[in-house]
């Protein structure tokens, strides 16, 4: 059993040789002004994990995708990058910034990837870009590129619920994960960066927040997402006081804990969410109403905590004003 076993691994090798070797495909600091949102399906069943065993992804997702933090990060403009050098093919341009909900089947049926792009590596590799803004691609079938060449820019194009940008990798027409081209699943862990094909490989992320905030009332989740909902500023008879986080990556039992400080330290709002179910984007709020005589004049804190498994996942503060 134990030669069979070496024979299939040396057999195995050739086939996920470590190239091409790949850069980030967005121009962007991870953690800073984009995440990873999804990783590419590790489970060959029904049901989907990424490759640490995780619920970051879904069944059937055959790469990683690379997010912004709001919709206007995207309408101000992000460039999309050429992960390693090759040869372009099968560009598409054109498809509406609608997303899923909002774009018509007949336009979506058979272009799941929206504005996107092929580039073969060579030896059977290649790498598929999805998800660019419409009118914004920059290349042509047939054009060579460089490692870092702008592609585009990232859109909201396809079937897609938020700006990002997928890039699936294919050695002969298989799906390859980049983070795990040995397919050895290290439960609760990255496994290490042995068996990675990025030049610089990212941290695993199992989830976090993207942005906290505060209004008048609880916010529209579209607000949220486009990153026009919280203020800095409030009248002391403003109609509520209410703190919200948007997160990705949820685990169920997870918790969300959020809480505000008056401007003399004492606790306005504590309350706690359990997330009951894996949510790839959600978010939370809690808050109070105007008081009788109006809000204290001064500064409050807010701070928002994601909690799993009784450790602190992560944790964003911010501060408003509240009179002239």
């Amino acid at each position: 059993m134990r030669l069979i076993l070496s024979a299939f691994i040396l057999a195995a090798t050739p086939a996920l040789a470590r190239e091409p070797i790949l850069n980030q495909p967005i121009d962007c600091t991870l953690g800073e002004d984009c995440f990873i949102l999804q990783y590419t399906d590790a489970d060959p069943g029904p049901g989907a994990a990424d490759y640490t065993c995780g619920p970051m992804a879904y069944d059937g997702h055959k790469g990683t995708d690379f997010a912004l933090y709001s919709f206007d990060a995207m309408e101000a403009g992000v460039n999309v990058l050429a992960p390693a050098p090759g040869v372009v093919r099968g560009v598409r341009d054109g498809m509406p910034d609608t997303g899923f909900d909002d774009t018509p089947a007949d336009i979506l049926e058979g272009r799941d990837c929206g504005n996107g792009l092929v580039i073969d590596h060579g030896g059977g590799w290649e790498t598929q870009v999805c998800h660019l803004k419409q009118g914004s691609v920059m290349v042509q079938s047939g054009q060579r590129v460089a490692m870092g060449a702008v592609l585009g820019q990232v859109g909201y194009s396809g079937r897609t619920q938020y700006p990002h940008v997928h890039i699936s990798v294919r050695k002969d027409d298989r799906v390859v994960d980049p983070f795990n081209t040995d397919e050895i699943t290290a439960c609760g862990q990255d496994d290490g960066d042995e068996d990675d094909l990025w030049s610089d490989s990212p941290s695993y992320t199992g989830g976090g927040l993207i942005s906290v905030g505060v209004s008048a009332e609880v916010p529209e989740y579209d607000a949220v997402k486009k990153g026009a909902a919280g203020r800095n500023q409030f009248q002391t008879t403003a109609p509520a006081l209410v703190a919200w986080g948007f997160a990705y990556g949820g685990h169920r039992n997870d918790v969300m804990e959020i809480a505000i400080t008056r401007p003399d330290g004492s606790e306005l709002v504590r309350s706690r969410a359990l997330i009951e179910d894996k949510q790839v984007l959600y978010f939370r709020a809690a808050g109070k109403r105007l008081p009788e005589g109006g809000w204290p004049e001064g500064g409050y804190g807010v701070s928002v905590r994601l909690e799993r498994n009784g450790e602190t996942l992560d944790q964003m503060e911010t501060q408003v004003w509240v009179g002239r």
